[in-house]
């Protein structure tokens, strides 16, 4: 056993619990354990270890796997302070994703398509990379781990790791080979092995460094309606919904060329029910306040029939997932729901649900924003809900519209298929919320209601075409 395998576990208990990409705080650990290392760099002042952990669980059986760039030094500089892990024989470790001559050295390691071990630094054919770069950490640390390179790439760590091929890279693959223009074009991968099976552990893609983040335009422009009190959503300077009727079609151009690179096909709809009814099922035991809309959710579900068109998708689409640049949209972050089983991320699924996922999002960008508010005044608290129901129906209308325009096909034409996802993933976020935002729990709820209400209403089939014809390019 090396010095690091014996001697880093000492410190990771503590070092991942500081660690916001580290999923399980909370939950008991049995057991860390270095399962796989790489050495990178042997010699001089900078050790460098690419380190798979093995984090064991009290409670389950399977242990997952997280990744860690370690880096040595005798003396880390000050700027580390906040990325040490501990003593490690006579050296300091660190997370080296923070280290500038580790970064710059992984830049090259692509570039020349190098290969450690079981490691391989994997360049895409054709791409002209930079020949030399230094990384800056990305300020939102998520699940995963990010460095940009000037203002051309960035690299994505990916954190926590499991056996097979990672549908980011994948489904980017396949996009590049269809010449799409929606996502950032992919420019290389760190590739490795985990219980004997392709692991994926990074990807090199496209940096749109003068960008927007979807979520927080669709924040900017709630901001702008419940400021002016006196105008409607179609009349605040700040309406999203011309972008969100662009965003609407760049989804649907993903999807086609998913289709394209990797074709189609049908899922029963009995199996999906069944799927959707065991997470229902596994909620409800959790969340109490859920069993009295279970009746309504499972008539929604009920309804699902035959063979449900297929193909692969984004997987967990949301406005944080999206990108505005100066030519147009792009969709990132293709790795599916990250507490859901690899090989279910990879298969086909239905496009309405990233259609759902999409109308979600939405819907959580204004409502979050009255849940959150200090209303003293019950009469105002009303208006800005009233506002806010506006808002989510202007743009959630809007993206459809775009879907339909692009794609041919109308989401909401499919409106038994397209409302079991929506509360699908009404249901997961209502457990997400009780275990992280109890106060924001009420939002999902809310949906929940609102559409089990509107199928009992309208009848679970029944085609919602409203569409808003002020809505302009």
């Amino acid at each position: 056993m090396t010095a690091l395998a014996e001697e880093l576990p000492t410190h990771l208990p503590d070092y991942l619990a500081r660690q916001r990409w580290f999923p399980a705080k909370g939950r008991p650990v049995a057991s860390i354990a270095v399962a796989a290392e790489t050495s990178l760099i042997s010699e001089g002042e900078l050790l460098l270890d690419l380190c798979l952990l093995r984090v064991s669980f009290v409670d389950s059986a399977a242990p997952e796997h997280f990744q860690v760039l370690v880096g040595r030094r005798h003396h880390p500089s000050s700027e580390l302070e906040h990325a040490t892990i501990g003593a490690v024989g006579d050296r300091i470790a660190f997370d080296a994703m923070w280290d500038h001559e580790a970064t710059a050295f992984l830049l090259q390691a692509i570039r020349s398509g190098s290969q450690y071990g079981d490691v391989r630094f994997v360049p895409e054919p054709g791409v002209e990379l930079p020949r030399a770069g230094v990384g800056r950490l990305l300020g939102v640390e998520q699940s995963n781990t990010s460095v940009a390179y000037g203002e051309k790439s960035i690299l994505k760590l990916f954190r926590k790791v499991a056996a097979g091929v990672n549908p980011d890279l994948e489904l980017h693959r396949a996009l590049r080979s269809v010449g799409s223009a929606e996502v950032a074009s992919l420019q290389g991968a760190i590739e490795g092995v985990l219980d004997g099976q392709p692991a994926t552990l990074g990807m090199l893609q496209d940096f749109a460094s003068n960008s927007a983040e979807g979520w927080a335009m669709a924040l900017t422009s709630v901001r702008d309606l419940f400021a002016e009190a006196d105008l409607y959503a179609s009349e605040v300077g700040g309406d999203f919904a011309a972008e969100s009727r662009r965003l609407g079609e760049t989804v649907a151009v993903v999807h086609k060329e998913l289709a394209q690179a990797l074709g189609t096909g049908t899922r029963p709809a009995a199996e999906l029910r069944s799927a959707l009814e065991a997470r229902l099922a596994g909620a409800v035991a959790q969340v109490p306040e859920l069993a009295r809309h279970a009746d309504g959710v499972r008539a929604v579900y009920a309804a699902l029939e035959g063979d449900i068109p297929t193909q692969r998708v984004h997987g967990d689409l949301h406005l944080g997932q999206t990108l505005r640049t100066p030519r147009g949209w792009l969709v990132i972050d293709f790795e599916g729901e990250p507490a859901t089983a690899l090989p279910e991320r990879r298969r086909m699924d239905s496009p309405l649900r990233d259609v759902a996922g999409m109308l979600r999002s939405f819907d959580y960008a204004v409502y979050h924003q009255v849940v959150l508010g200090d209303h003293s005044d019950q009469h105002e608290e009303q208006q800005l809900q009233h506002r806010a129901d506006e808002w989510a129906v202007r743009n959630r209308s809007a993206f459809c519209d775009g879907y339909a325009f692009a794609s041919g096909r109308d989401p909401r034409s499919e409106a038994a298929v397209l409302r079991a996802f929506e509360l699908d993933k009404a249901v997961y976020e209502v457990l997400y919320e009780v275990r992280s935002r109890p106060t924001w729990a009420v939002i999902p709820l809310s949906a929940i209601a609102r559409l089990v209400a509107e199928a009992e209403e309208k009848g679970v089939d029944a085609v919602d075409s409203a569409s808003d014809p002020t809505i302009s390019l």
